[in-house]
């Protein structure tokens, strides 16, 4: 963990913070974060398995299912080392370039998400708005093919961000508001002027986010337009009903990620640990909601899991 955390690159460290006044409850803190990473890390394996196992579940739903877990996992190995070193080790200071690591991979995994659940999204609408062409739209070349290009976009975006920071000067106590690296509060540390850095995440945070977000709530009003169509109030039901998962996965998601960006924005002075509880709950919830959501609210997970 030292070594992790050494700085050899001549760039300043930074300073990781836990929750600042609960230092006597550090102990504590750490068992919280333990449980939240061991309910993500299983859940999300388990899925991964039961999705390989099962022949029934080798289907489009199923297949961006398991790319959602590969995601979840992802977030929560991103975060782990220096939660960790922060809550058990009391190692607070990261090299400059361990940092940008994590800031990138944390934040692509973020977009990676947000990608996959417009995926989903259009998978719903095409299940249920065109059922009969369902397996001919969705093929398995195809599904490849979406997930890539939710990969590929994501780590466009995210690949400038820290050049963008390392051609800033630091020449200030580099103290972060959380136990791990986050782009939003790494902007408010440079001497230099990095409303540069401002603009392009702004613009990055509407054209993925924003844009995804859209899209996913177009999909659902075709898709309750459709279902009002259906005559049988049991089949509208029944058939609104394979979109619960899917609408509880997009909510844990954005809501949390709208609250953390306004905290960074206008909450900053006034509630001390906002930031901090609205960055846990939006790296640390989704990852181990997702599993639980899929197993209790689909059928063939569930008894997978028996």
């Amino acid at each position: 963990m030292e070594s992790f955390l050494t700085n050899d690159s001549g760039l300043p460290p930074f300073i990781l913070t836990g929750f600042t006044g609960f230092e006597d409850s550090q102990q504590w803190i750490f068992l919280l974060f333990g449980a939240l990473y061991s309910v993500s890390i299983v859940g999300n394996c388990l899925i991964l398995f039961i999705v390989k196992e099962e022949e029934s579940l080798h289907q489009p739903m199923y297949y961006f299912l398991a790319v959602l877990s590969v995601n979840d996992l992802g977030v929560s190995l991103s975060t782990l080392p220096t939660v960790m070193a922060t809550f058990c080790f009391h190692a607070r200071e990261i090299a400059f370039e361990a940092c940008m690591a994590q800031m990138f991979f944390i934040h692509f995994f973020s977009w990676t998400e947000s990608g996959i659940l417009l995926a989903m999204s259009f998978d719903r609408y095409v299940a249920i708005c065109n059922p009969l062409r369902y397996s001919t739209i969705l093929t398995d070349a195809r599904v490849a093919q979406m997930n890539l290009a939710v990969v590929l976009r994501s780590f466009f975006m995210v690949f400038p961000l820290p050049f963008l920071l390392k051609r800033l000067p630091f020449c200030r106590a580099n103290v972060l508001s959380h136990a791990y690296c986050l782009h939003p509060d790494l902007i408010h540390l440079p001497c230099g002027d990095s409303t540069p850095n401002s603009i392009y995440g702004l613009c990055i945070v509407i054209s993925a986010f924003g844009l995804d977000s859209a899209l996913i709530l177009l999909s659902y009003v075709l898709i309750l337009r459709s279902v009002l169509a259906i005559a049988s109030r049991e089949e509208r039901l029944k058939t609104l009903n394979t979109c619960v998962s899917h609408i509880c996965a997009v909510l844990i998601f954005y809501v949390p990620m709208v609250g953390v960006s306004m905290a960074h924005r206008f909450g900053k002075n006034s509630l001390p640990h906002l930031n901090t509880v609205m960055s846990v709950i939006y790296l640390f919830v989704p990852p181990m909601l997702n599993p639980v959501i899929y197993s209790i609210k689909t059928k063939e997970i569930l008894l997978g899991t028996q």
